[in-house]
């Protein structure tokens, strides 16, 4: 680790094993020190010649986060940290959580070092993710989403992008384009849920997230799709000051969605709807009271393992 302080574009990769309940907090506590962003990734296996993916629930993910090596004291005080507070969170009896384990990757080579981790993924009756580096022959009804992860979250591997994507192809489903023809994007990571907002039907898009990595990876999506007239992207968070949207995506996690719900309800018209994923089971009743203390109304939930997908609706 020492020999790659102050290289230019050198991240220190820590990675963790972590059952799928307590992926969540140990993804949570990577964010605190992982600037370079943060990831899930699923067990899965390789299906239909390698051009889809079945995942396996039953395994271990594998959650990672990205440092940069700037100083070896600096990024040891990182390390420990996330040491130190994975500790703090095997003492509450989650189901197993691996080593910590560390390595150096440099920015030039992130890409190609993770390509083998993302196959074409279906989700839904008709969404289709496909990684630029993998091939797809699409059927008529197929709605294809080309995606270059980049260092940001969002890929459809993880069951809160998953649950998003049903929610969305569902309101799509059910509402038409009326139901999408503003939309919000609330931390949007990789894109991959405005994409779908426009490709299902979606007139405009906003895509908002704090961070830039997340920005830049957004974009360079959005233009891959062609759809760069249909979806602008802006470094912030809420209010986003704009007129209220038909349809608010907040794919995030419990904690931020219940500090958020005020805010995410002002953003929605009258019959509007907030698609808000990223909830543990646990944490489920808490984000449910939230939004209806705010005046939103459930009308329906989404579950994959323990994780939890919420559509609401502002009443008209």
């Amino acid at each position: 680790m020492a020999g790659a302080v102050g290289r230019r574009g050198a991240w220190l990769e820590l990675s963790v094993e972590a059952d799928v309940e307590a992926v969540e907090a140990v993804s949570e506590i990577l964010s605190r020190v992982a600037t370079g962003g943060t990831s899930v990734e699923p067990a899965f296996e390789l299906v239909d010649e390698g051009l889809a993916a079945q995942l396996d629930t039953a395994r271990p993910a594998i959650v990672r986060g990205y440092v940069p090596v700037t100083d070896a004291a600096t990024t040891a005080q990182a390390v420990a940290a996330v040491e130190a507070a994975l500790g703090h969170l095997s003492a509450f009896g989650l189901r197993p959580i691996g080593e910590l384990t560390t390595r150096v990757v440099h920015e030039a080579d992130w890409a190609t070092a993770w390509k083998r981790h993302f196959p074409v993924l279906r989700i839904g009756r008709r969404l289709v993710i496909r990684p630029t580096w993998r091939r797809h022959r699409p059927t008529p009804d197929e709605v294809v989403i080309t995606l270059d992860p980049g260092m940001a979250f969002g890929t459809g591997l993880h069951p809160t992008t998953r649950l998003s994507l049903v929610a969305l192809e569902r309101v799509a489903d059910q509402g038409g384009t009326d139901a999408l023809a503003r939309v919000l994007d609330v931390g949007c990571g990789s894109g991959i849920l405005s994409i779908a907002a426009a490709q299902l039907g979606g007139g405009r898009v906003l895509g908002l997230d704090i961070d830039p990595i997340a920005i830049e990876a957004t974009t360079a999506n959005v233009r891959r799709n062609h759809l760069s007239r249909r979806i602008r992207t802006r470094r912030g968070s809420l209010p986003s000051r704009q007129a209220p949207f038909d349809l608010v995506l907040a794919n995030l996690v419990a904690s931020v969605l219940i500090e958020l719900a005020a805010e995410l309800a002002s953003e929605l018209r009258p019959g509007g709807r907030l698609i808000g994923a990223g909830i543990f089971i646990d944490r489920e009743s808490d984000v449910r009271t939230a939004f209806e203390t705010k005046g939103l109304d459930i009308e329906s939930r989404d579950v994959e393992g323990d994780w939890v997908a919420l559509t609401a609706v502002r009443p008209a």
